[in-house]
């Protein structure tokens, strides 16, 4: 008669066996788990995949390349100064650099597209590999498909960096600054010099508003914002005819309750139509207006610092305001957050329409130089547009989307022009 125990500990070895062979092992996971990446990969036609191939080798380097040169010259010696001069940790120093790369990453990205397209298709043609597609009926419009599919998708992926990575890790970068020198160790925002204006009509000695509502009724400004809180505060008012004040005081806070300012510590100075004047001193005093300055010191001072919610926001505020130089600055800025992105499929269209020519036989030294050349005309086309947008001589849109189009336009005559 068979024991129990013996009965037990051959079911048990039974159940271990099984589970072993169901389990499955290490090296069978990172099998699937590796067809599973690579299967969407060979699910691309074969002359996609080579082309593709010899395309974003390159273009990883190009954006290495760049990101390292604009990293050295924009951010690495500002750095080395401020370790120098001003003590800075090297800590801090590093964060701050690496805080900086995405927004190092997003000019890099269109000029890697350039020269990766450029070169690739230049090296292409060069051997005549081109010229053996075209032979088999392949057009070019064809064979530069596969860059214009990594021009979209840099387009996408720079726009995510632009709107939701740059923003962040600017201000990360200034604040690590900020705390590693030490001039602005303070958890808060802050903003120096706010200026605020408000139109509208004005209370006659009857105590009638006048019909006309366009004018200066009060000029809102504050030296510096902290924490919620505006310093060193300044108010002049005109709402009155005949009456003329000047508020000045340390602090002043907004109460959304009341709708309301408190200032704290100062005094008003108000001058009558004949010339007589008083003046109260006071430790806190409340003040009917509106929001309007504290909206206007939450907007940062550059539009690389927001993102596109917040630049819409911005653009919202200004108009409340009413301030026409600061409405066309952020629309202008508002457009070129689309329009940013585009230079990736601008430029890998056009790099690689030039660089599947077959009688542009370039070596690399020659694509790199037609590269900076068509960066650097296209960057300045962009700059001239954007002056003339803010200035009010072109139309934001007009302002943002001109070298877009005019490129995008340039390139597909090229397209037509190359055996279509």
């Amino acid at each position: 008669m068979v024991s129990k125990s013996l009965i037990f500990y051959n079911a048990r070895k039974k159940y271990k066996l099984n589970k072993h062979l169901l389990k499955p092992s290490n090296k069978s996971l990172f099998k699937k788990s590796f067809n599973r990446i690579i299967t969407p990969w060979y699910s691309i036609g074969l002359i996609d995949r080579w082309l593709l191939g010899q395309i974003i080798p390159p273009m990883i380097f190009a954006i290495s390349a760049f990101t390292v040169i604009s990293l050295s010259v924009g951010v690495m010696f500002d750095l080395i100064r401020k370790i120098v001069e001003y003590g800075l940790p090297l800590i801090k120093a590093l964060q701050a650099l690496i805080y900086s790369l995405p927004s190092f990453l997003v000019l890099s990205f269109p000029m890697a597209v350039l020269l990766s397209t450029l070169l690739s298709y230049g090296k292409l043609s060069a051997n005549s590999e081109l010229l053996a597609l075209r032979s088999l009926g392949i057009k070019t419009s064809r064979i530069i498909a596969p860059a214009i599919a990594v021009s979209i998708f840099m387009t996408g992926l720079t726009f995510y960096f632009n709107d939701n990575l740059v923003p962040t890790s600017n201000k990360l970068a200034e604040s690590t600054l900020r705390s590693g020198i030490g001039s602005s160790v303070n958890q808060g925002k802050s903003k120096n010099n706010i200026i605020f204006s408000r139109k509208g009509s004005r209370i006659t000695p009857t105590n009638k508003p006048t019909k006309i509502n366009t004018y200066l009724t009060h000029i809102f400004y504050a030296s510096r914002f902290e924490n919620n809180i505006m310093k060193e505060v300044t108010v002049l008012d005109f709402s009155r005819e005949n009456i003329k004040q000047i508020l000045n005081a340390n602090s002043a806070i907004f109460d959304k309750d009341n709708s309301s300012w408190v200032f704290t510590n100062g005094s008003i100075l108000s001058t009558n139509s004949n010339g007589q004047t008083t003046n109260i001193k006071f430790k806190q005093y409340t003040y009917p207006f509106i929001e309007g300055p504290l909206d206007l010191a939450k907007v940062p001072k550059d539009a690389s610092d927001m993102s596109l919610k917040e630049a819409l926001e911005a653009e919202r505020i200004y108009k409340k305001i009413g301030d026409l130089k600061e409405i066309r600055k952020i629309q202008v800025r508002i457009q070129e957050k689309f329009t940013l992105p585009c230079a990736c499929l601008v430029f890998g269209l056009i790099g690689s329409i030039l660089g599947s020519k077959s009688n542009l036989r370039s070596s690399k030294s020659q694509g790199f130089g037609l590269s900076v050349i068509l960066i650097l005309v296209y960057y300045l086309m962009s700059f001239i547009c954007s002056s003339f947008g803010v200035k009010g001589l072109l139309p934001p849109i007009i302002a943002a989307w001109f070298p877009v189009v005019i490129s995008l336009g340039g390139g597909f005559y090229f397209l037509k022009r190359t055996y279509i």
